[in-house]
């Protein structure tokens, strides 16, 4: 478990962890730099509840103090918890089942968003995932998988993990997605569940991290991680995962930075559009697929076009648009004012509101 400035959050964390019954837990902890108490807090927790060992060091990202924490474990079996969120009751058990019964590397069980008020959100493309149990299989098999980016909802065999060598990149955000992309491509088997193992919470903080897109830095890390984990598949010599992973996965989140480009608060907004358009650019093309033929809501990928099309003003109109009242709508679309244009793909004609 990682921790930078949790203080509200970690000992709810740490007592779900600790009520899973049946196994014998190692729990390390890692107080990464915080400045809140947090550490403190835990340290005040383990001497409570010996199974947990409290490292402390200064702050360098959850990747850092993942691996730090990695290094101090000796279990069969490795998963991990952030502070923030928490586990249902006998989280972990299906997992173990199905790994004592298949001998796989590691399992994979379904994650619920929970917000602030209790509401409990499948995500579209984890619901998919894990409609039904698949257990035994390769990437290549189940290559939709490679979307499943989350640390947190795995269970691995710590003998897998030594030899594959898995460790979390430092020094860049979204590391996740390079993380997964290694474990799902080193693994011989996995088994996918469809049981809940992990409450994602999901915390009231949503104007900080629409800032944080729109930062320079940020921005860079989504491009290099998306790279890191299309370099990797590509290697992998499967066409069919490589077509997956730029129709389905790699586009997702996109739809963030799009807005971001043309918001007020955009860090050196010029830069930022060129570095935008220039990733849109490299991974989306005739020889991948154009982002228009994503798979992704018709407004993100119109979004997508035109940001490669250099089409900055159309695409601040745009959201504009979907954001603003009165949006004209014409049997559930929205009838965007280029849509008749010559060298508009068809595709593009009409969108739905949204994102």
């Amino acid at each position: 478990m990682p921790v930078h400035d949790m203080a509200p959050y970690v000992e709810r964390s740490l007592d779900s962890v600790l009520a899973q019954p049946g196994v014998d837990l190692d729990v390390v902890v890692v107080d990464d730099g915080s400045t809140d108490g947090s550490g403190d807090l835990v340290a005040a927790y383990a001497r409570r509840h010996p199974a947990i060992t409290l490292l402390r060091q200064d702050n360098a990202g959850v990747s850092a103090a993942r691996n730090a924490a990695i290094e101090q474990c000796r279990g069969e079996f490795l998963t991990f918890v952030d502070p923030d969120d928490f586990l249902p009751a006998r989280a972990w058990a299906p997992m173990l089942a199905s790994l004592e019964r298949s001998g796989s590397d590691f399992a994979v069980g379904m994650m619920e968003r929970v917000d602030e008020g209790g509401r409990r959100r499948r995500p579209p493309l984890l619901a998919r995932n894990h409609a039904e149990a698949r257990i035994g299989v390769d990437i290549d098999a189940a290559p939709l998988m490679i979307a499943d980016v989350f640390p947190c909802n795995k269970l691995f065999r710590m003998d897998f993990w030594r030899r594959a060598g898995l460790s979390f990149p430092v020094g860049v955000s979204y590391e996740d997605q390079v993380f997964a992309a290694d474990a799902f491509l080193a693994a011989r088997r996995f088994d996918v569940l469809t049981e809940v193992v992990y409450e994602w919470y999901i915390r009231g903080e949503m104007s900080s991290a629409t800032h944080r897109r729109g930062r320079i830095d940020n921005l860079q890390d989504r491009i290099v991680t998306k790279q890191m984990a299309l370099d990797r598949v590509r290697a992998h010599g499967n066409p069919v995962l490589v077509d997956t992973l730029v129709r389905q996965v790699l586009p997702i989140d996109m739809w963030e930075h799009f807005r971001a480009a043309v918001a007020p608060t955009t860090e050196d907004p010029d830069h930022y559009w060129s570095l935008l358009r220039d990733a849109v650019r490299s991974f989306w093309h005739d020889d991948t697929v154009p982002f228009e033929l994503t798979e992704v809501p018709p407004g993100q990928r119109l979004m997508g076009w035109l940001v490669a099309q250099d089409r900055r003003a159309d695409l601040a109109a745009l959201i504009a648009a979907i954001d603003g009242p009165g949006v004209p709508v014409e049997d559930g679309r929205y009838l965007h004012p280029w849509r008749d244009e010559p060298g508009v793909p068809a595709v593009l004609g009409e969108v739905s509101p949204g994102r």
